[in-house]
C-alpha cells in the first residue's frame, strides 16, 4: 500500500491526572496493551506518556488506513499495538523548541512497534521528547523512503496550525522534488493530497498538529 500516515503530541498540553484514570484510559488501551507498558516504566517514562504514545501509533494508523477507506471510523480500542521495541539506554531527548527533519530514522533512537487493525498489520517509529511524541507508521519496517519532520510554531491557533503544517511539508517538498508551485488539498476521503498545477501527484502525505507543535510525513518515491 502507497499510503503515509503520522501524528505528534504535545505532552505539555495533556492532563496527566486525567489520563491516568482508568475510565479515560480505557478509551485508548486495550487490555492486551496495558503489558507493553513495563520496558517503558523500566526507562523511567510514566504511565501518561506511554497511554499517548500508543494513541499516537494508533492515530498515525488510521490516517494510513483512511486513504484507502472513507468509511473508516477512528476507534482507538481497535487498533491494538501488538507489539513494542524500547532501544536500551537514553532514548528520551531534549526537545527544545527544535526543528527536526529527516528520512528514515537510521539516525535516530525510536521506539518501534507493530499496529493492527483487522487483519492489517503496520510499523511504526516513535521519538520521545520530554515535552513531545512523534510518530510515522508505514506497511514494512523499511523506513527508507519515509520522510518526516516536526517543530514547534508561536500561534497555535487551529488556523495557524493548518497554514503553517501545510507550509512546512511544501517547504520540505521543495527541497526533496524542486520548485513545483505546490499546494495541499484534501481528496474525497479528506486526506490530504498534493496538488501541482491543478493536478494530483502520486505522494501520499500526513499532517498533524497538537498545540504548538505540527509535523508531517511523507513517502518519497
Amino acid at each position: 500500500m502507497i499510503s503515509a500516515g503520522n501524528d505528534v503530541v504535545s505532552l505539555t498540553a495533556i492532563d496527566a491526572a486525567r489520563t491516568n484514570q482508568h475510565k479515560f484510559y480505557s478509551k485508548i488501551l486495550s487490555d492486551s496493551e496495558i503489558p507493553l507498558y513495563n520496558e517503558l516504566s523500566l526507562a523511567g517514562i510514566p504511565f501518561e506518556n506511554f497511554v499517548w504514545l500508543l494513541w499516537s501509533i494508533k492515530e498515525s494508523a488510521y490516517k494510513f488506513l483512511q486513504r484507502f477507506d472513507a468509511a473508516l471510523i477512528f476507534t482507538p480500542v481497535k487498533f491494538v499495538v501488538e507489539s513494542l521495541r524500547v532501544p536500551l539506554g537514553n532514548f528520551v531527548n531534549n526537545f527544545n523548541g527544535i526543528v527536526l527533519e529527516d528520512t528514515g530514522f537510521e539516525n535516530h533512537v525510536a521506539v518501534t512497534g507493530v499496529v493492527k487493525f483487522e487483519m492489517t498489520a503496520l510499523h511504526s517509529c516513535s521519538l520521545l521528547y520530554d515535552d513531545l511524541i512523534s510518530t510515522v507508521v508505514n506497511d514494512s519496517n523499511n523506513f527508507q523512503r519515509t520522510c518526516w519532520g516536526f517543530k514547534s510554531i508561536d500561534d497555535p491557533s487551529p488556523e495557524n496550525q493548518s497554514k503553517e503544517v501545510r507550509l512546512f511539508l511544501i517547504e520540505r517538498l521543495t527541497k526533496v522534488y524542486g520548485d513545483l508551485d505546490l499546494k495541499v488539498e484534501k481528496n474525497e476521503n479528506g486526506c490530504p493530497v498534493l496538488l501541482k498545477a491543478n493536478d494530483k501527484m502520486n505522494i501520499p502525505v500526513s499532517l498533524s498538529h497538537h498545540e504548538s507543535i505540527i509535523g508531517y510525513s511523507f513517502t518519497n518515491s
